[in-house]
């Protein structure tokens, strides 16, 4: 190869560089004895020392708690929480319902209307069971309407809520149902038109609704309702058949342990899973436990009068 001309001199020496820079060894030339002093120094030493010490000490702790959590008998993670249900607590519905000022805030005086938007090529069958056991708990004034977006509604759809006669003056009331069936991807609701947004989707519109029941649970009853809720929602009445068939098999096990989805009381779990089997018409398909809780829901008022809307 050639020969390139060194860029500097060889006069150029550590000594004459700026003392503002911290030093490093040459590595163009054997390692000087100051350089091994430098290595061999008492205090990084010690540093090492002290830090093997904090490392043997942190190993004893750990083999300590690992031996700790051996002897501590602990509930599985995998551990069936259906079981736990059994036992839980779970607050019939009560007959005058939740507190509506706390639930839907004071309005001095005037009527908490609940106003809702839905498709009427798929109307949400869980929401008019709920306006049903909404009616059984308060003076419910309901009302349906239908938006410009939509050319025509089905007869059966416009009188979902049966005959409405207002018989008395709508102060009088303790809720307003409204019901507008309008050209919308999915459920909207408000139940304060100046200062919220909608809760969309069926499910999370039920969950609201059955609250305003007054029935409470515990934290793991209500996370197991959540879970059939969307379970309901998106594989037993959209998922594909195979979905559908893993879904029957979980409601037919848990109905072998009680009368319904979640406890020994309704829940909006056991009203969205018997809309969506209807709606998907996978009833008459379904395993014996799944046969017997459908004509448990059936024989309550709620579920018969929405059973007109299928027919």
């Amino acid at each position: 190869m050639y020969t390139v001309r060194p860029l500097h001199s060889a006069e150029v020496l550590a000594e004459h560089l700026p003392t503002c820079m911290y030093r490093l060894p040459n590595l163009h030339r054997a390692p000087s004895a100051a350089a091994a002093q430098e290595e061999a120094d008492p205090s990084l030493q010690a540093l090492e020392s002290r830090q093997e010490e904090i490392l043997k000490r942190l190993y004893e702790l750990k083999s300590a708690v690992d031996g700790l959590s051996k002897m501590i008998q602990t509930p599985d993670a995998d551990f069936d929480v259906t079981n736990v249900i059994q036992t839980d607590e779970f607050s019939p519905l009560t007959t005058n319902g939740a507190d509506l000022d706390l639930m839907l805030g004071k309005d001095y005086g005037a009527l908490k209307d609940v106003v809702i938007n839905a498709n009427p090529s798929h109307p949400p069958l869980s929401l008019l069971v709920l306006h049903s056991l909404l009616c059984e708990r308060y003076k419910v004034l309901s009302a349906v309407h239908t938006h410009s977006s939509v050319k025509s509604v089905p007869e059966n759809l416009l009188k979902c809520f049966g005959e409405q006669t207002k018989k008395q003056p709508r102060h009088e009331y303790q809720l307003g149902f409204t019901l507008i069936w309008k050209d919308v991807p999915k459920p909207q609701m408000k139940f304060s038109i100046q200062t919220m947004c909608p809760i969309e989707g069926e499910g999370n519109i039920a969950r609201f609704l059955f609250s305003l029941l007054g029935q409470k649970c515990s934290a793991v009853t209500s996370t197991l309702v959540d879970s059939w809720v969307d379970t309901a929602l998106f594989q037993l009445r959209e998922g594909s058949s195979k979905e559908r068939a893993a879904v029957l098999r979980s409601m037919n096990a848990a109905l072998g342990r009680g009368p319904w989805l979640v406890g020994s009381e309704l829940s909006v779990a056991d009203v969205v899973a018997w809309c969506a089997l209807r709606q998907t018409g996978t009833a008459n398909a379904a395993p014996t436990n799944v046969q017997k809780w459908m004509k448990s829901c059936e024989n309550l008022a709620p579920f018969s009068s929405v059973m007109k809307l299928l027919k």
